[in-house]
């Protein structure tokens, strides 16, 4: 099926076409209705079944042999229309005005993050850089690690959004997409370059704290191990009750605050994704303050739908255009999972804040990549709506 476009007038500015493709055998048909678009980036989120279809990435590489290739496998699909599940969505991007510089590098397991993060850094690394969109494995990574690596080879000033691969929520395999074509191991990014671009970043959650603040008294990177001296997975399993029999997915529904020494909150959220029967620890999607404390989080839908219109003003007051805009949404499958037949919501209320002027694309993820706020510091978030708006100045 073919969706709305951005096809400016006029004026000369990114041009975007945008398909959702329904069943992996269909695709080659499906990709004809991109004919015609000189394309620059090609944004690829799927389905496990998309992914692992075989050919698919050789497909889009002789399809679009001139276009960088980005995306991920998800845990649901972000369309125009709301949300979706085994479906793929290729949102095809044509800019007058940003060069791009693209990058690809093997995540080696979850130690080698910070190093991965360095080395793609260093690979769309350009004196004109102004932004990077950044897509790693959802499994077996520090994505705070990952974040860091980056920042120190580009510079903290250079905002860095994008998320983590998903599949379904099965936490086992998952897949990106780069220069190299589909991968379960590698960490791929696009470098926006040149003062055409217009940016904007927002991240909000709408969680609230529960429980008493706990202390971490043992960790190591990503891996929490003892909360007030305990095995962690012990206390987290007294806490969930009858939950804690779908751990390590029913985890999606009680996130963990980040406090700081003074038990209030930084701003960070982290998600459960594995845990350790041997060890007794928890696996985190991010790493965790050794002197912090930690306090349980819950939800509503109402509140997380408020908490993704936050997100969207926020992006819209950075970007600062009038003109055509893509949206890239991404947001966390815990809050999928919590919202249940109510997950369009999330969407309907981002859309409503863009009106017609933004094509929407995204996915649900397993960590979310951005700055709090313009010129903060590039963080994992975990249970957060996050958006990232591309425009162009005219020329």
């Amino acid at each position: 099926m073919l969706f709305f476009r951005i096809d400016s007038k006029e004026e000369i500015t990114l041009r975007v076409k945008q398909i959702i493709n329904r069943k992996p055998a269909d695709l080659a048909a499906a990709a004809t209705a991109l004919e015609g678009l000189d394309t620059d980036l090609l944004l690829v989120f799927g389905s496990i079944d998309h992914f692992s279809f075989p050919g698919m990435g050789q497909f889009l590489q002789n399809a679009f042999p001139h276009s960088i290739l980005l995306g991920c496998s998800t845990a649901g699909e972000i369309t125009p229309d709301g949300v979706d599940d085994g479906t793929c969505t290729i949102t095809a991007i044509d800019f007058a005005q940003t060069p791009l510089t693209s990058g690809s590098t093997t995540l080696d397991g979850m130690d080698d993050s910070f190093n991965a993060g360095e080395r793609l850094g260093r690979q769309i690394a350009d004196a004109d850089l102004k932004a990077v969109l950044v897509f790693g494995p959802g499994v077996q990574i520090n994505g705070s690690a990952l974040v860091n690596g980056m920042a120190s080879a580009i510079g903290s000033g250079i905002p860095i959004t994008g998320g983590l691969a998903g599949d379904g929520g099965a936490f086992k395999e998952t897949f990106t997409l780069g220069p190299d074509g589909i991968a379960n191991n590698k960490v791929v990014a696009v470098g926006l370059c040149g003062e055409k671009l217009h940016f904007g970043h927002g991240s909000f959650g709408g969680w609230e704290p529960f429980g008493p603040a706990r202390k971490v008294t043992r960790c190591s990177g990503n891996i929490l191990h003892e909360l007030d001296g305990e095995p962690a997975l012990e206390i987290y399993k007294r806490y969930l009750g009858d939950h804690a029999k779908g751990l390590p997915a029913s985890g999606l529904l009680f996130p963990f605050a980040m406090l700081g020494e003074d038990h209030n909150a930084i701003g960070l959220i982290r998600t459960i994704l594995g845990i350790d029967e041997e060890t007794g620890s928890l696996i985190l999607a991010g790493e965790i303050d050794p002197d912090g404390y930690l306090r349980l989080m819950h939800a509503s839908t109402d509140k997380l739908v408020n908490g993704a219109e936050a997100a969207a003003e926020a992006a819209a007051a950075m970007l600062q255009s009038t003109g055509d805009t893509l949206a890239l949404l991404v947001s966390c499958v815990g809050r999928k999972l919590v919202m249940g037949n109510r997950v369009d919501e999330e969407v309907e209320a981002v859309g409503d804040v863009f009106g017609n002027k933004a094509a929407l694309t995204g996915f649900y993820s397993y960590g979310e990549i951005s700055p709090f706020t313009p010129g903060a510091s590039c963080k994992l978030h975990n249970q957060t709506m996050t958006i990232t708006c591309l425009s162009e100045s005219p020329a």
